[in-house]
């Protein structure tokens, strides 16, 4: 992305005034970060520190509660009679990276009831690194609704049969998924994160992994800005 000529999420961010800080090595992420963090503090500031990706058990709770409000609206649903089946939801489908949406929503199944299945479509992670990372955040996070909740891997549902070509780099399935939601349903995803969730769910739909009769929920995370990168803009 071409900082003199900024788009998508980096010129929003110029837009909002944000002192922007970059990092070459990924593995140096998280040390600049506090760094940063730090600096702010020393200088009087009060910073508040979003990890990578906010996926903190505060930021988990933000997904947990969406799960109550989409259980909700499928009570509210049924009280229309010609709204057709929509009584409940079997699968929710959606994109997992740094884990906070995921354990979110799987911390928010179990406090709220909800019996359908939260597959993650892997954006970069081995499902391993999910499990175990996933399962404690969402244990985590529990802490700050009551009594803790202990969630273990295998309450943990994901899928990286997606994500060899590497993070944020778009191939044919992105590029796919992209156009079928827009022409189709009107909806914008973006190429690294709902591009790449779409484009797993396509396949499984085609591969008949879910049951004809089952209801299937794609959970549209955002990120549209991304699809007017210059990176990306040219290729989709």
């Amino acid at each position: 992305m071409n900082a003199e000529q900024p788009s998508a999420n980096l010129l929003l961010d110029q837009l909002f005034g944000a002192r922007i800080v970059n990092v070459k090595d990924r593995e140096d992420r998280d040390r600049i970060l506090q760094e940063t963090f730090d600096q702010a503090a020393s200088e009087g500031k009060k910073p508040y520190l979003v990890p990578y990706g906010g996926s903190s058990p505060t930021g988990a709770l933000g997904y947990a509660f969406a799960v109550e409000e989409l259980m909700k609206q499928i009570a509210g649903f049924r009280s229309f009679q010609n709204f057709g089946s929509l009584d409940r939801v079997d699968w929710i489908i959606f994109g997992t990276s740094s884990g906070g949406t995921h354990a979110g929503l799987v911390l928010g199944q179990r406090v709220f009831g909800c019996q359908g299945k939260a597959l993650g479509i892997s954006i970069d992670e081995p499902v391993e690194w999910l499990q175990k990372n996933v399962s404690a955040l969402a244990s985590s996070a529990s802490e700050k609704l009551g009594e803790r909740i202990e969630f273990a891997p295998a309450d943990v549902s994901a899928n990286a049969d997606y994500c060899a070509a590497g993070y944020g780099v778009l191939t044919g399935a992105e590029r796919e998924a992209v156009r079928l939601f827009a022409r189709h349903e009107g909806l914008l995803l973006d190429p690294v994160y709902t591009g790449r969730a779409a484009a797993g769910m396509i396949d499984l739909v085609r591969k008949g992994f879910f049951k004809k009769d089952e209801t299937v929920l794609f959970w549209h995370t955002g990120g549209q800005p991304a699809l007017f990168a210059e990176k990306y803009a040219a290729s989709i």
